[in-house]
């Protein structure tokens, strides 16, 4: 709990987890899986014994590769994650989870520097997957995936 008392206090909401062994890849962040749009394909770490095999990740994955979008589960470097977000090849970053759903992320610090993601509206792929999964969720669109189970 500690580092996430020290980010809070450094003005921000969530903190990233890094890998224990090197801290040079990103994990999750606080109880969600990280996704991240990097030169058009949905990026994610691969689930593990640190990478929870969230439902809600899983239902992202789904949906993306339904769309036709590119699906890379790979480690992601905080170097290849902050490289990208400068060159403008990530244009997103997510969290998924049950609780949230989906957290769009817009801001994202490192070594004393904030790095901004562009502004989400509503053309993203996290918003629309956001809509997605939440008119199956409530029956306002046909869960065409056997997602859904009546008890």
């Amino acid at each position: 709990l500690y580092p996430t008392v020290q980010a809070m206090k450094e003005g921000y909401d969530q903190i990233i987890w890094t890998d224990a062994a090197t801290h040079q890849y990103v994990e999750e962040a606080g109880t969600m899986n990280l996704l991240f749009i990097i030169n058009g394909a949905l990026v994610t770490a691969p689930t593990g014994d640190t990478i929870l095999d969230g439902v809600t990740r899983k239902s992202v994955i789904q949906i993306a590769k339904d769309w036709g979008m590119e699906v890379q589960e790979r480690l992601l470097s905080v170097n290849e994650l902050v490289e990208g977000i400068t060159s403008g090849a990530v244009t997103e970053a997510f969290g998924a989870g049950t609780a949230a759903v989906i957290a769009p992320i817009k801001t994202i610090g490192f070594d004393g520097v904030d790095y901004e993601l562009p502004a989400p509206d509503a053309s993203n792929f996290s918003a629309k997957v956001f809509k997605e999964i939440s008119q199956i969720r409530l029956g306002e669109i046909a869960d065409t995936r056997g997602w859904i189970f009546k008890i």
